[in-house]
């Protein structure tokens, strides 16, 4: 199979992603954030998981990898993979593709980065920090996993009033293709 064969030139008019990964890095009750940089573009001061843009050369794995290195200093165990969310918030431009992971620390010690602060929090406190949006609905199930839990799938959307709207399969895909109950 050639380049041609993968249909991207296919592409225009077509609905596009941006790549990128979102890691919960937890030690024993707390749980890993990344307070954002004031000077950010993008949720200045909030707080959220680790991760960032998958870049052309690596997979979504190591992307994550990459991004905790990055963004916390740290190295991590037990990487796995939780969920994946299309963010669909432009009718007109590409959307996101998220790739959530969750991973142990194997030690506390972190240090900033230009993307912010690593903070960490315990579970029963979340609800006192300044999350970014989609945080309060995903971080509890993500959390909540057990580690032989298959991936989710979402979807988020904006309402006419630039609200958040987010769907969260009932539960992941089983092995026959059909979707889980509630």
């Amino acid at each position: 199979m050639g380049k041609a064969d993968q249909g991207t030139a296919l592409a225009a008019g077509r609905y596009l992603v941006i790549p990128r990964t979102l890691c919960f890095i937890t030690h024993g009750e707390e749980v890993l954030l990344l307070r954002g940089a004031p000077d950010k573009p993008i949720w200045p001061n909030r707080y959220n998981g680790v991760g960032g843009h998958v870049e052309r050369e690596e997979d979504v794995y190591s992307a994550a990898l990459r991004e905790i290195r990055e963004e916390t200093g740290m190295a991590v165990a037990d990487l796995r993979l939780r969920g994946i969310v299309n963010v669909a918030h432009d009718p007109e431009g590409p959307g996101v593709i998220l790739f959530i992971f969750t991973a142990q620390a194997l030690g506390r010690e972190v240090k900033p980065s230009a993307e912010g602060t690593p903070v960490w929090v315990r579970r029963d406190r979340l609800d006192e920090l300044d999350l970014v949006e989609d945080l309060p609905i995903l971080l509890p199930r993500v959390l909540a996993m057990s580690p032989q839990a298959p991936p989710f799938f979402g979807h988020y959307t904006y309402d006419d009033n630039d609200r958040l709207v987010v769907r969260l399969s009932p539960k992941a895909i089983n092995n026959t293709g059909e979707g889980g109950r509630r």
